[in-house]
């Protein structure tokens, strides 16, 4: 039976972005952030004012670990939390200047891994890629609202 690779699509997906995670890792240890402390300030650096709620949601991780590792990076300079004025129960999640900074390395370190994963691929091949990625997350994000679908096609690392 001649296969067209269809049935290692989920394996390929699942290697490219473990590989992916790896080498940038590997990059952002430097940063003396965890794996799942660059996560979250890249999430939190991407939507200003996040709410723990959603940042566990977007990190797909349990409430209390979202509280949790947001209080070792308040502690560590990296995001402050501040009160909703709509509703003073909701806590907001800012980026400081420290974090700020460290995304830009965090955007510059993804953008050498996503050059190397690349490598020897066409500029043709990579639109043709993106968009068929793109097209995977719209038809399989029918359950999540429609401003999650594109952002969660933005990419992990960055």
């Amino acid at each position: 039976m001649v296969s067209d690779g269809l049935d290692r699509l989920g394996f390929l997906i699942h290697d490219v972005q473990r590989l992916m995670r790896k080498r940038f890792e590997a990059r952002a240890s430097g940063l003396g952030l965890s794996s799942a402390q660059w996560r979250l300030l890249v999430r939190v650096a991407k939507e200003e004012g996040i709410t723990q709620a959603r940042l566990a949601d977007l990190l797909e991780i349990e409430p209390i670990s979202v509280s949790r590792l947001v209080d070792r990076m308040e502690e560590g300079g990296w995001i402050e939390r501040r009160s909703d004025a709509a509703d003073r129960r909701v806590r907001m999640i800012f980026p400081t200047p420290k974090a700020s900074e460290a995304y830009a390395k965090i955007k510059s370190m993804a953008g050498e891994v996503y050059e190397e994963s690349l490598f020897g691929v066409s500029p043709e091949a990579r639109r043709v890629l993106i968009t068929a990625l793109e097209a995977m997350v719209e038809n399989l994000a029918d359950d999540e609202p429609s401003s999650d679908k594109n952002k969660s096609a933005e990419g992990a690392a960055a």
